[in-house]
């Protein structure tokens, strides 16, 4: 069976918000088949989350704002908006914001259902308090994300 067309208005967008970034999820795994994801990410001055790597996702941005850094290959690499960075799957990697106001990026994931291990972690984060981040790593690893702290 042929996936239908599917068209997403920004107000028609599931946000979720975990780590203190906000994810906006403009096609999800139902909507592509499970061929991949894709949202906008809103992350907080000074936030980013620890280098890790994925088991299971390539990932690309594009800093709709800036600049934006990037660690790749061991060191950070400030860069403009609109710059694409590409990040295979067992690449250890993450970004930071450095900006005094809210980053701003569009973020693919293939293939797809990166929102479903973003949803679990909010649901952990929604609790109030702390996170349990002993719980945060396990459902990381559940979905093959490890971090390099």
């Amino acid at each position: 069976m042929e996936m239908p067309p599917v068209i997403r208005k920004p107000d028609e967008a599931r946000v979720i918000r975990a780590f203190g970034d906000e994810m906006i999820l403009h096609l999800g795994v139902a909507d592509t088949g499970g061929k991949f994801t894709m949202w906008t990410n809103v992350t907080p001055p000074a936030g980013g989350p620890p280098p890790h790597r994925h088991e299971n996702e390539d990932e690309w941005f594009w800093p709709l704002s800036g600049p934006c850094e990037f660690f790749k290959d061991g060191e950070w690499l400030t860069v403009p908006a609109k710059t694409a960075a590409f990040m295979p799957r067992g690449s250890v990697h993450t970004f930071r914001n450095p900006n005094a106001e809210p980053l701003t990026m569009l973020i693919q994931t293939i293939p797809g259902g990166f929102e479903n291990f973003f949803a679990e972690c909010a649901e952990e984060f929604s609790r109030g308090g702390p996170p349990d981040m002993p719980k945060i790593i396990e459902i990381s690893a559940r979905h093959g994300i490890y971090y390099y702290l």
